[in-house]
């Protein structure tokens, strides 16, 4: 394969940065399973500090936190209730049914993976015995599949007084939380305090190797430790990957900011090339959207051709099978720019 010179395949390729790796290496570690480890406790009491909640727990990953929230707050053939495009639909490998037996109830949000207190509402049916009994409400912010569309507060609170309504717990997937956070100007805890229980990733936008903080009531957490074990999350001495999430709090938060600006600078560049049709034309944080199929070459050849000359863009998203470029700390401005010479010259037929 071609060495690569930009890479907007997603934000989870970013590397940590040498400051991160020193944080790492001197990392103060213990028995996180004890509660030992310094370092993932003073990790995990940032989140909960950030997002306004009680007690949180240091997972692998983003997916095991979704996978352990659906186990708590649902028994199986129960059903959580999402929008059509979210992330435990598309990309979870099956998770919700197979690691907790729970059934989707689909949204059709009408905004880009965003739904409204009145869909909640009309998913809502009188109990019958032959019927899934909704438990959840969960919400993904952003949308990934949705373009990175954010949630407004308002739109939160809207779907948060429904949940309530009908009894129903709310969850959010916080994948690009702090994304929506450096667009919107709203606060992490504004946004996850509507929620009974969210989390944020360290291994996007963050730039962490691993990881991430599930967050909710300390009883919700108590709980969430006997999944973690049953599901393969236990760690020990892991304070030395905890750190660079620490340092990404205290060091590469603002920075996301960079990303937005990255992303519109591609999408208007991307406007300029005949054929290629940006959706949505302003990205709201840093992924952009793409068709290249009235190019004359499909998203599919794109991809391959792109990859051929070092720049790498992932195709196949959404249910238009669309191209996704994804800004992140290892993509400058002037890495985009590259990005975007090299697809002028694969639409032009230039070699």
């Amino acid at each position: 394969m071609t060495a690569l010179a930009v890479d907007l395949y997603s934000d989870t390729i970013t590397r940590p940065t040498n400051a991160m790796r020193q944080a790492m290496a001197n990392a103060e570690v213990g028995n996180e399973q004890a509660g030992e480890d310094p370092t993932v406790n003073k990790l995990i009491e940032m989140v909960a500090e950030l997002t306004g909640h009680e007690s949180a727990v240091f997972l692998p990953s983003g997916t095991m936190c979704n996978a352990i929230a659906y186990r708590v707050y649902c028994r199986q053939g129960d059903s959580v209730i999402m929008d059509q495009l979210a992330h435990p639909i598309h990309a979870e490998a099956g998770g919700p049914a197979a690691l907790s037996g729970c059934m989707i109830t689909q949204l059709d949000g009408g905004r880009r993976g965003v739904f409204s207190g009145a869909s909640v509402d009309q998913a809502m049916k009188p109990y019958k015995h032959n019927r899934p009994v909704p438990k959840l409400v969960s919400i993904e912010q952003t949308s990934n599949f949705g373009g990175g569309a954010c949630w407004t507060l308002d739109e939160v609170k809207d779907v948060a007084e429904a949940s309530k309504r009908h009894g129903l717990a709310m969850h959010m997937d916080g994948a690009r939380l702090l994304n929506a956070v450096e667009a919107t100007g709203t606060s992490a805890q504004k946004f996850a305090s509507n929620c009974d229980s969210a989390w944020i990733d360290l291994s996007k936008g963050l730039g962490c190797p691993v990881g991430a903080v599930l967050v909710g009531s300390r009883d919700f957490i108590e709980e969430s430790w006997r999944w973690k074990h049953q599901f393969g999350g236990a760690m020990r001495q892991s304070g030395i990957i905890a750190a660079a999430g620490v340092y990404a709090l205290q060091n590469h938060v603002e920075r996301l900011a960079d990303d937005h600006i990255n992303a519109k600078r591609l999408a208007q560049g991307l406007m300029q090339i005949p054929g290629i049709e940006v959706d949505p034309e302003e990205p709201e944080t840093n992924m952009v959207f793409f068709d290249a199929t009235a190019t004359g070459i499909d998203n599919y050849e794109m991809s391959e051709k792109l990859l051929q000359k070092g720049i790498r863009i992932g195709a196949g998203y959404g249910p238009k099978d669309l191209m996704r470029a994804v800004t992140h700390l290892d993509v400058d401005a002037s890495g985009i720019d590259l990005a975007l010479s090299v697809i002028r010259d694969v639409v032009a037929g230039r070699d």
